[in-house]
């Protein structure tokens, strides 16, 4: 009987007989199989192939995740699949990070402006036509700078230790302070410090409760720690031109307070860098502001993502 039978199932396509139902069910269904699974694609934005990871409905919500240093996309390999099943995720990774393939230093201009205008035409290769955005670290200049070209297409902001006040700014600027006034190549060096491995480890691992230090991912030291490798002067020139962030504030403030975006300010209050200042002044511009506190330090979604995650569906649910 099987003998017979092989022909025949090799014969019945070729010849237009239609599927089975559940043939045809199993088919219809390839295209959504993945939804809850991040995909990794990337967009070319002029001379930048930028690598983004991606996950759910194409059709839902999209949340714009931008991260901060020295990391990339790798920083919300967890959040990612906590929003996926609701939301379209999307977390692309800037030049001169992560798997984003980016024009050598001096034929790319490594400026937070420039980081802005290539994120901005990556969302306009998307056709992001609207989107909340999780802005980190350096993911706040990246992010105002889209919020500010195009206002009508935030729907809502989660600042996670995102800062936009200076008040947010802690001692541990100062020896970039000192180099912006200075501009001196002394300065510059002072700050190699910054980009080595103790650093990196201590930027994860300082102002983490004991109790969770052990959900810190080595693999995820290891991934940034390779990215401050390639080039050190690619991120000291970045740590040059943050001092534009600063300038910029104001702007931004003024946006937040024309505007009024929902804005969800959670924030890890052990973070060296932006401390919980930072999130009470959005309170000036956004009076509606929803401000929470988590006790984690400069990379809470290690250690408090499943808090984070519930809080960003809550507020966002609440929209």
């Amino acid at each position: 009987m099987k003998q017979l039978l092989l022909p025949i199932l090799i014969i019945l396509p070729l010849i237009g007989v239609p599927m089975t139902a559940t043939a045809a069910a199993s088919s219809s269904s390839d295209a959504n199989q993945y939804i809850g699974q991040t995909g990794y694609h990337t967009q070319t934005v002029g001379d930048v192939e930028v690598f983004y990871r991606e996950a759910g409905p194409k059709d839902a919500p999209v949340i714009l995740l931008l991260h901060g240093f020295p990391s990339s996309s790798h920083q919300f390999r967890n959040l990612i699949p906590l929003l996926a099943d609701n939301y379209r995720v999307i977390a692309p990774d800037y030049p001169g990070f992560g798997s984003t393939v980016a024009p050598a230093r001096g034929e790319y201009t490594y400026s937070f402006d420039q980081l802005g205008e290539t994120m901005l035409g990556f969302t306009d290769a998307l056709g992001l036509e609207q989107y909340s955005m999780y802005v980190f670290d350096y993911g706040a200049p990246v992010g105002f700078r889209l919020a500010t070209a195009n206002p009508e297409r935030i729907t809502a902001i989660i600042s996670q230790n995102g800062n936009v006040y200076e008040e947010g700014l802690t001692e541990a600027w100062n020896p970039l302070r000192a180099y912006w006034k200075s501009d001196t190549q002394e300065d510059r060096d002072a700050l190699r410090g910054v980009l080595t491995h103790e650093t990196t480890q201590w930027q994860y691992y300082t102002g983490a409760p004991d109790a969770r230090k052990h959900l810190v991912s080595p693999d995820a030291i290891a991934h940034d720690q390779a990215i401050l490798d390639r080039d050190a002067e690619i991120q000291l020139d970045l740590f040059s031109s943050y001092k534009t962030n600063v300038s910029e504030y104001p702007a931004w403030q003024a946006y937040l307070k024309e505007h009024q975006p929902p804005v969800l300010a959670i924030w890890a209050k052990n973070d060296p860098f932006f401390g919980p200042a930072g999130a009470e002044a959005f309170k000036r511009d956004v009076p509606d502001v929803q401000v929470e506190f988590v006790d984690a330090g400069h990379f809470a979604l290690e250690t408090h993502v499943k808090e984070i995650a519930h809080s960003i569906r809550t507020f966002l649910g609440a929209l």
